[in-house]
């Protein structure tokens, strides 16, 4: 082969490629959308055509002790309430309290940390409001590391950003919870 065989024999397969990717991408998107695939947040509808965020917004959000639990529960309410609270709330969703465990992650020859992990834990339950039958329960655990530093409060610092981190994924883990058991098929 020729230097310019060569030349074109690679130009016709980048094209080929290229095609080939858009056939794929579009073959991709008609048979997942032939098979019924619906992405969680693409439809705000549930199967009997209610609103999520309305259902969401039917969820009373009980107290929770301690400053972390009044961050969360803070994190819950931006979350579900758009501009008003329930009046009358069809499900009620508590959360026990969070407990907060500290791991040393890295330690130097010296034994000085300089990096920890920070976890919190709790367990939600939702409610129905009418029957007190408990509708879903389930534990919720998050996770995230922090830097260990020399001055005490940018180590108290990062501390705090970490924990209103994790109490934020901890409020996201159970609107997802909460969001896909209001989205489920009543029928099933």
């Amino acid at each position: 082969m020729t230097f310019t065989n060569i030349i074109i024999d690679r130009v016709i397969m980048s094209r080929l490629n290229r095609d080939m990717k858009k056939y794929l991408t579009l073959l991709s998107v008609i048979i997942l959308g032939a098979c019924g695939f619906e992405p969680m947040h693409g439809s705000a509808f549930n199967s009997n055509g209610t609103n999520i965020k309305a259902e969401l917004s039917q969820v009373k959000i009980s107290n929770i002790p301690n400053k972390e639990g009044q961050f969360l529960r803070n994190a819950l309410i931006d979350r579900f309430y758009g501009n008003d609270r329930p009046i009358n709330p069809k499900y009620r969703l508590d959360i026990t309290p969070i407990v907060e465990s500290t791991y040393n992650l890295d330690i130097t020859v010296r034994a000085d940390v300089t990096r920890k992990q920070l976890s919190l834990s709790t367990k939600m339950s939702l409610i129905d409001n009418d029957s007190g039958k408990i509708l879903l329960e389930r534990p919720l655990k998050s996770s995230a590391s922090y830097n260990v530093l020399i001055s005490e409060f940018a180590t108290r610092v990062s501390k705090n950003n970490t924990r209103e981190n994790v109490l934020d994924d901890l409020a996201r883990q159970a609107e997802l919870q909460i969001s896909l058991y209001l989205k489920r098929d009543e029928n099933k």
